[in-house]
C-alpha cells in the first residue's frame, strides 16, 4: 500500500501543474493519467456505489458552465461570436470565441483538480490521513476524519435508498423526483450525527483538553506572516532571494512551533505505516512530472507551457519533453499494472488443461 504522504506528493504536483499550465495537450495528459491511476487504485478499494453523479457527468458540466460564463463575462478576443445588448448589466457586450475557449480550458483544470481529489480519498483511508495531521491539532484531526468516513457513509446510505425506491417502482424523471431520496439521506444522516455525538460525550472527547499557550498562537501568527511578507516580496516587489529567506524562515518557524506544542500531546502507534520503495517511485514520478512546471530550468523553452488564446485564438503548441515529463503522474498505478502483468505471466506459464490454483487458509500469498 502506498504511503500517505507519496499522494500528498503526488496531489500537490497535479496541483502545480494544473495551476501553471492551460495548454490543452498537457491537460488533457493529466486527466488521462487520472483515468488510469483511478482505475488502479479502485481495484484494491472497497466499493461504495456510484454516487448522484459520476466524475464525467461533472466535468462535462463544469466545462460546460466554465466556457459560457467567461465567454459572457470576458468581452475580449479578435474572433466574435455576436453581441449581446450593452443595457444587460455585467453579461451586456461581445462574445468572442477566445473567451469560450479560455473559460472550457479553466473547467478542464478544475475537473482535472476534483478527480486528484477523487483519487486521493479513493486511496487513502481516513485513519492515514489522521497521522498526518500535527498532534497539535489532534482534536481537529479527529473531526476531520469523522467528516471524512460520512462520505463513503453516505454514499451507501444513498446506494441503499435509490435501490429500495426503484424496487417500488420509483423514477428519476425531474426534480421532484429527488425528494423521496433526499429526504431519507438527510434524516439517517442526522441520525447518524446524534449517534456519534452521544458516543463521543460518554467517552469524554475534549473534557480534558487544555488551552494552548498564548506563546504557541504568536508564534504560528508570526511564521505565517513571515510566509506572507516572503511571497510579497518575490511576486510584487520582485526581491527574489529576500523573500525565500523570509519564506524559509516562516515555515520553519511553523514546523519547530507544531513540533514543539505536539510533543505535550501524548500518541501512540498500533502498527505504524512504513516507507517502502514504491512510496520513492510515486515522490519520484511526481517530482519528475511537476518540476520543469514550477521552476524555469535553463536553456529549456517553456512556451508551450504558457498557453493563452487571447487575443487571437492559434493552435497550442506541443513540446515532447514536458509531455514525457507528465507520465510520472502514472506512478501510483505501477504496483496495480505489476499485479495484472505477473497474473498475465502465471496464465500463460499454466500447461493447457491445468485447473487453476486454488488458494488454502493459511497459504502464504507471497509463495504463489
Amino acid at each position: 500500500m502506498t504511503h500517505a504522504l507519496a499522494w500528498v506528493g503526488w496531489v500537490a504536483a497535479i496541483l502545480i501543474i494544473l495551476s501553471t499550465t492551460r495548454n490543452p495537450w498537457y491537460l488533457g495528459a493529466v486527466l488521462a493519467c487520472l483515468v488510469v491511476v483511478r482505475s488502479a487504485s479502485r481495484a484494491g478499494a472497497d466499493s461504495v456505489g456510484p454516487g448522484p453523479i459520476s466524475l464525467g457527468r461533472f466535468g462535462l458540466l463544469v466545462v460546460s458552465f466554465s466556457a459560457v460564463f467567461n465567454a459572457l463575462t470576458v468581452h475580449f478576443g479578435d474572433t466574435r461570436l455576436f453581441a449581446l445588448p450593452e443595457a444587460i448589466p455585467f453579461f451586456g457586450g461581445l462574445v468572442t470565441l477566445e473567451a469560450l475557449v479560455y473559460g472550457a480550458l479553466n473547467g478542464l483544470a478544475l475537473t482535472g483538480l476534483v478527480a486528484a481529489f477523487v483519487v486521493f480519498n479513493q486511496a487513502v483511508s481516513p485513519r492515514e490521513l489522521v497521522r498526518l495531521v500535527p498532534r497539535a491539532f489532534y482534536p481537529i484531526a479527529i473531526i476531520t476524519s469523522i467528516a471524512l468516513t460520512f462520505v463513503p457513509v453516505t454514499l451507501r446510505h444513498y446506494q441503499a435508498i435509490r435501490e429500495a425506491q426503484a424496487v417500488r417502482g420509483h423514477h428519476l424523471r425531474g426534480l421532484r423526483d429527488w425528494l423521496p431520496l433526499l429526504m431519507p439521506l438527510l434524516i439517517g444522516g442526522l441520525e447518524r450525527a446524534f449517534q456519534l455525538a452521544e458516543a463521543m460525550t460518554a467517552r469524554g472527547f475534549a473534557g480534558s483538553q487544555t488551552e494552548s499557550p498564548a506563546r504557541f498562537k504568536l508564534l504560528i501568527l508570526g511564521g505565517l506572516l513571515l510566509v506572507l511578507a516572503g511571497w510579497l516580496l518575490r511576486l510584487v516587489w520582485g526581491l527574489a532571494i529576500t523573500g525565500l529567506l523570509m519564506l524559509a524562515l516562516g515555515l520553519g518557524l511553523v514546523i519547530v512551533t507544531l513540533w514543539l506544542e505536539g510533543r505535550r500531546v501524548p500518541r501512540t502507534r498500533y502498527r505504524p505505516q512504513a516507507w517502502q520503495g514504491q512510496d520513492w517511485a510515486v515522490v519520484g514520478g511526481a517530482v519528475m512530472a511537476a518540476w520543469l512546471f514550477a521552476v524555469p530550468w535553463p536553456g529549456l523553452d517553456r512556451s508551450s507551457i504558457f498557453y493563452y488564446p487571447y487575443p487571437r485564438l492559434s493552435w497550442p503548441g506541443y513540446d515532447w519533453l514536458p509531455g514525457l515529463l507528465l507520465l510520472g503522474l502514472l506512478s501510483p498505478a505501477l504496483p496495480a499494472l505489476r499485479k495484472l502483468g505477473l497474473a498475465a505471466s502465471r496464465s500463460l506459464a499454466r500447461p493447457e488443461g491445468e485447473p487453476p490454483r486454488t488458494v488454502e487458509a493459511g497459504t502464504d500469498y507471497d509463495s504463489l
